[in-house]
């Protein structure tokens, strides 16, 4: 009895179950106008997350609209931060150039030597102590620095609007002024840090720019023109590869994506890549690009086109099918016309001229530079053992004890080694 009544009572506690709601049509609208008070909520309570407690409070009492006054607001301060900090920058490379140029004035009318720049550093250091900057090797550098630069108003224009480091890999890596100050506007349009600023010194990418033999004069707007023989180098410092002399072009190309940062670093600031091995269906065949990137202030797609030969006129058809292709099949109305870069081993300036000279579309013909990377001499190649000798010499070392394993390796080492003949010693050698 006992039993039944648990059963029972087990029984009335459970929920009846739930009757099924009928199923409503939803309109379109009616559902979009869902998602949307749904997304609207979520994005709200994630923002109410995300700002802190007392902005919270700001928000329930002026709205979401407060947010957005406050990061405006926040905008504007980091901005004003940010030309602070260029003109504080600027101030002081202007000083330096007034205590160099102070340097130099009083050696020469004093006829001081060297040894005051170490005393002038110690005088400074005890009246600044707060301030970095004093060192004698920087006092060193601001007195060359004023001789580099002796017109005020080419200092305050141009190198004054450069960070101190950066006036300092100029001063350590370059001696003629124009170079120097092609440099410096380089950096200052483009924001290169000391490390690329240094590594286009290094590669003389100003005897490279705007060398490439090329057709945008007549085959692109005046602006755009000017601003694609820039671009194009000629030749492409391809350092960073290790070739051998039988290399093919899948070899190249693979070898620059396994460094496309050190890559896009070769090819200038604004290009973004696209893809690689990039298929082109034309009248029912396929064709591939070797590589596709897009420019963003040229607002245009560039392909590459990779040779590991000379330069062929029949590769100027090539690149001029390609992009027709791309025009047609990838740009877009707000794009530019396509621009090709033929990428060779080496090329013919004469020969290159006559092949782009009737060319419809933008081509540029560009050389590139490797490290070669070469083989053993046959001579050498002659005294080792052979694959086959050595996977068998091992297979027969696995096979063994550890023990006799190791013990043979440590005289077949011993049997290798070259026995010097001992040198006698002296009595006064001892």
């Amino acid at each position: 009895m006992v039993k039944g009544k648990s059963r029972t009572s087990s029984k009335t506690l459970k929920k009846p179950a739930r009757a099924a709601r009928p199923n409503r049509p939803k309109t379109a609208r009616s559902t979009k106008a869902a998602v949307k008070t749904t997304r609207k909520k979520s994005s709200q309570s994630r923002a109410m997350i995300l700002v802190p407690a007392i902005t919270q409070q700001a928000v329930a009492e002026f709205g979401h609209r407060y947010l957005e006054l406050l990061e405006e607001i926040k905008t504007r301060v980091r901005e004003a931060q940010l030309k602070a900090s260029l003109a504080v920058n600027s101030e002081l490379v202007l000083l330096y150039w007034e205590i160099g140029r102070e340097i130099l004035s009083r050696q020469e009318s004093e006829g001081w030597g060297t040894t005051v720049v170490a005393r002038l550093s110690e005088d400074l250091h005890r009246a600044f102590p707060e301030m970095q900057g004093f060192s004698p090797r920087n006092l060193v550098y601001m007195r060359t620095f004023a001789a580099a630069y002796p017109d005020l108003s080419i200092t305050q224009q141009l190198v004054a609007k450069l960070p101190w480091g950066q006036n300092i890999v100029l001063l350590d890596k370059l001696s003629d002024p124009e170079h120097r100050l092609w440099y410096a506007q380089q950096t200052i349009e483009h924001g290169w840090s000391r490390a690329v600023l240094t590594h286009h010194i290094e590669t003389h990418l100003h005897r490279r720019v705007g060398r490439s033999v090329n057709n945008f004069a007549r085959t692109l707007p005046p602006a755009q023109s000017d601003l694609a023989r820039q671009l194009i180098k000629d030749p492409y410092n391809f350092d960073f590869l290790t070739l051998r002399h039988d290399a093919q072009e899948r070899d190249l190309e693979s070898g620059l994506l396994e460094h496309v940062r050190k890559f896009l670093l070769e090819l200038g600031a604004g290009f973004a890549f696209v893809g690689q091995q990039v298929p082109l269906q034309v009248g029912g065949e396929d064709f591939f690009i070797d590589l596709l990137f897009y420019h963003l202030r040229l607002r245009s797609y560039l392909v590459i086109d990779l040779k590991i030969e000379e330069f062929r006129p029949e590769h100027a058809g090539k690149m001029n099918f390609y992009l027709s292709a791309v025009d047609d099949l990838l740009r877009h109305d707000d794009d530019r016309p396509s621009i090709g870069l033929i990428l060779c081993k080496t090329h013919n300036k004469v020969i290159a001229e006559y092949a782009l000279r009737d060319v419809s579309k933008p081509v540029g013909v560009a050389g590139y530079l490797t490290k070669l990377r070469v083989g053993l001499p046959n001579a050498l190649k002659s005294e080792l053992p052979s694959t086959a000798i050595l996977e068998a010499e091992l297979g027969r070392l696995e096979d063994l004890p550890i023990d006799r394993a190791s013990t043979l390796t440590a005289r077949s080492r011993s049997a290798k080694r070259i026995k010097q003949p001992r040198r006698k010693l002296g009595r006064n050698s001892r």
